[in-house]
């Protein structure tokens, strides 16, 4: 298998990562292509990439961690509009201006590319118990998190009623539920959510990103989705989810995603 064969396989969720870690779709993106372009020039990092995904996570962490460390000024890294950045896309901006997400970082990796305590220990340069601790962290960070208001859109009962459960057992209120597009306006109708949770196929075969794209021409709202094919939301050719969780999800995946996207977003805590 070629090299490009290699990395084209693993880089869908690398985007995923990216675009989780710094709260943006385009500003994720122009990291992960820094990565590649950096891979052309330089023969040790060109060779890193094409070992598999803990190497490419690695490298792509290589360049990340230089270029957050030497700038705090993104204005190298493109800025247009995605599917949902907005006021979110500056808040993204600000909040890494000033923050040094170790702790989401290793999160992340355990949870949300599902990578193991010593696997994201390698793409991290520490040791693991170091990542062990930046996890335990990022979960009391959470824990002290503000509650925010939750739109759930999803069809399938089950996973709805799951979702739901997960949400409540954060400390968030969910203040509505919705299986189609028409159901989410009318939910919208009814409430002003701080955050979406949303399918991307609903029941009447309308579409969970025709539905979002109805909710924030009303209110800029962080949103994460939610489909059993991530790989054809993450081709960075479009403007494309920010946050995006794989079904079957884990639990600690969507504790994860719900955190990162609170954390660069703007949640309206309950009063």
């Amino acid at each position: 298998m070629s090299l490009g064969a290699k990395v084209a396989t693993n880089l869908p969720y690398l985007r995923r990562y990216a675009r989780a870690l710094t709260g943006s779709q385009n500003t994720g993106d122009a990291f992960v292509r820094a990565t590649l372009e950096a891979a052309l020039s330089d023969d040790a990092l060109r060779s890193e990439i094409g070992k598999g995904r803990v190497a490419l996570y690695h490298a792509f962490n290589t360049v990340w961690s230089s270029a957050f460390v030497d700038t705090a000024d993104y204005s190298g890294i493109e800025n247009e509009r995605s599917l949902h950045s907005g006021g979110h896309e500056a808040a993204a901006q600000e909040r890494l201006a000033h923050i040094t997400p170790l702790n989401r970082q290793a999160l992340l990796l355990t949870t949300l590319e599902d990578f193991s305590i010593d696997e994201a220990a390698i793409i991290m340069d520490r040791e693991p118990d170091d990542v062990e601790a930046l996890v335990q962290e990022a979960i009391e960070e959470i824990d002290r998190e503000s509650a925010t208001s939750v739109l759930i859109i999803e069809d399938e009962p089950l996973i709805s009623m799951q979702l739901e459960d997960l949400v409540r057992s954060l400390g968030h209120d969910v203040c509505g539920m919705a299986a189609t597009r028409t159901q989410a306006r009318e939910a919208m109708e009814e409430a002003t959510p701080g955050l979406v949770l949303a399918d991307i196929q609903l029941a009447d075969g309308s579409s969970g990103l025709d539905a979002v794209d109805d909710i924030l021409k009303i209110t800029d709202v962080p949103v994460i989705f939610i489909t059993a094919y991530p790989e054809r939301l993450l081709t960075g050719d479009r403007p494309e989810p920010t946050y995006l969780i794989t079904k079957p999800f884990q639990e600690a995946t969507v504790r994860a995603a719900i955190s990162q996207a609170l954390f660069f977003g703007s949640s309206r805590p309950l009063n």
